[in-house]
């Protein structure tokens, strides 16, 4: 297989970063809710509250890397293609997916800003993003919460999706972002 994207598949970067991004995207929701098993104030929720940080601002660099990539290679066709609506709805899923994927991770910096808390990643300690005000940082990280759990759905859509394209539509939607196997 080959690293860059062909006509008619996803080249191993890519598919690499999608799946990590997958894991990725897994841990995030997991360490926030798994929160909640431990009391408030408590060492293991705060540490579970920083992985949640930490992870979701790694999110952030990868859907960076992965726009990137998007930008310099092809897009591999789906076969059979898609009707017009099908691929406008296709491209507008993508859309929020990625407008998701770049808008949850900055609005939490803005969240542990506006509460004056620490924005940890990975041993640095990232600026501020904005001024401290409790009020408003307790406003934003019910917004953050609540979008948040759109993501959930959003995931889920996306997922169900594929698997409809393959199932159901017969394409290759699904399959062009699986690894190639290996004839021996």
């Amino acid at each position: 297989m080959t690293w860059k994207n062909t006509q008619n598949h996803y080249g191993s970067i890519s598919i690499k970063m999608h799946w990590l991004m997958v894991v990725l995207m897994i841990f995030v929701f997991a360490s926030i809710e798994g929160r909640v098993f431990f009391e408030k104030g408590t060492e293991l929720r705060d540490l579970f509250k920083m992985w949640h940080f930490m992870l979701g601002l790694s999110v952030f660099i990868l859907v960076c890397a992965r726009l990137y990539l998007r930008s310099v290679q092809v897009i591999p066709q789906i076969t059979p293609p898609l009707s017009v609506i099908q691929a406008r709805g296709a491209h507008m899923a993508h859309l929020v997916l990625y407008v998701f994927m770049i808008a949850m991770p900055i609005f939490g910096w803005f969240v542990l800003s506006a509460k004056g808390k620490v924005i940890p990643f990975f041993g640095l300690e990232l600026p501020a993003l904005i001024p401290y005000d409790k009020p408003f940082g307790k406003v934003l990280e019910g917004w953050h919460k609540e979008i948040g759990s759109w993501g959930y759905y959003l995931i889920a859509f996306h997922a169900v999706a594929a698997l409809v394209h393959h199932y159901i539509q017969k394409d290759d939607t699904l399959t062009r972002m699986l690894p190639v196997k290996k004839n021996h």
